[in-house]
C-alpha cells in the first residue's frame, strides 16, 4: 500500500516539476531596446510610437513602423500583419519577437490608447 502512494506522489511531483519548467519557458520578459539587440530568445520591448514611420506593404503583408524607448533609442519593427485599427491614438506600443539583421520581427504588438476613463482637467484642476 505504501509503493502505491510513494509512486503516486511521484508522478505528482514530477508534473509539478513539468509545470513549473514550461511555465518559466512562457515568461516573456521585458528588456530595453539595447538588451533585446543582444537577446537570442523572444522578448517584450515597449516604446513610443514615432510619427509618420508607419507603413503597410500590401504585398508581404507586413507592417513597418518605428518605436523610441524612454531611454532615446529608436527601433525599426516589423509586424506580420494588418496596422492595428488603433495603432494611430497609441500613446505606447509593446511588441514581442525578437532582433534579426537590426529590426525587430514582432509576433505580437499591444496598442496602448489613452484611456476613456481617465480623468478630465476641469477648470484646471483633474476631478
Amino acid at each position: 500500500m505504501k509503493s502505491k502512494y510513494m509512486i503516486g506522489i511521484g508522478i505528482i511531483v514530477a508534473f509539478l516539476v513539468l509545470a513549473g519548467v514550461n511555465f518559466q519557458k512562457s515568461l516573456t520578459p521585458y528588456v530595453s531596446i539595447q538588451e533585446a539587440r543582444a537577446e537570442t530568445r523572444t522578448v517584450q520591448v515597449k516604446g513610443a510610437r514615432v510619427d509618420g514611420s508607419a507603413m503597410y506593404d500590401p504585398a508581404s503583408k507586413t507592417f513597418n513602423f518605428k518605436i523610441v524607448d524612454s531611454e532615446g533609442v529608436e527601433c525599426q519593427i516589423v509586424y506580420d500583419g494588418v496596422k492595428p485599427s488603433n495603432f494611430d491614438e497609441a500613446k505606447e506600443i509593446v511588441a514581442k519577437g525578437r532582433f534579426k539583421d537590426d529590426v525587430f520581427h514582432a509576433k505580437e504588438l499591444l496598442v496602448k490608447c489613452p484611456s476613456k476613463y481617465e480623468a478630465e482637467t476641469v477648470k484646471g484642476v483633474k476631478s
